[in-house]
């Protein structure tokens, strides 16, 4: 009983700190097509587009990718609502990936804050998230969620047992 709780510390330890990694890693992109302004370091990526660093995952129609002399400032990846944008990254506080889905989900790198924006959806742990718009902020494991300003669209909060 002692090495299957010794294996499964090791792998919960190993696994949490895969987010910290993350940052560590090469971003690999691909996509049909790429648009790249070296002077003002955006690049843009249409079609099938796909963002991989470590456990991170983000696809969509189009993805763009804002850098400076430091790095990455900014990923954007634009969908639509039949077609939303995916955000899929390993949590350092759960098991279970962070999955988010919205029709345009900004990653801003530097502040470790994710902003989903157009039917946002939000999966954390076994609880999930819901309303017009959503910000997570990663390094604080913090979630705001808000409905449409018209009240048409309501936040919706589940937790499953």
């Amino acid at each position: 009983m002692n090495k299957l709780a010794l294996m499964i510390a090791l792998f919960l330890s190993t696994y949490t700190f895969a987010l910290t990694e993350d940052a560590q890693q090469p971003i690999e992109i691909e996509a049909d097509s790429v648009m790249v302004d070296e002077t003002s370091g955006f690049n843009e990526f249409i079609g099938n587009a796909e963002v991989k660093q470590g456990s991170l995952v983000m696809t969509a129609e189009i993805i763009q990718v804002q850098t400076n002399a430091d790095g990455v400032e900014t990923m954007k990846a634009k969908g639509t609502l039949e077609q939303p944008a995916k955000y899929i990254q390993s949590q350092e506080n759960q098991a279970r990936f962070i999955e988010a889905t919205a029709t345009l989900i900004t990653y801003d790198v530097n502040e470790g804050m994710i902003f989903l924006v157009g039917d946002a959806y939000l999966v954390q742990g076994f609880d999930s998230f819901s309303g017009d718009s959503l910000t997570y902020d990663i390094n604080n494991d913090k979630v705001l969620v808000k409905g449409s300003e018209d009240g048409t669209k309501r936040v919706k909060f589940k937790i499953d047992l």
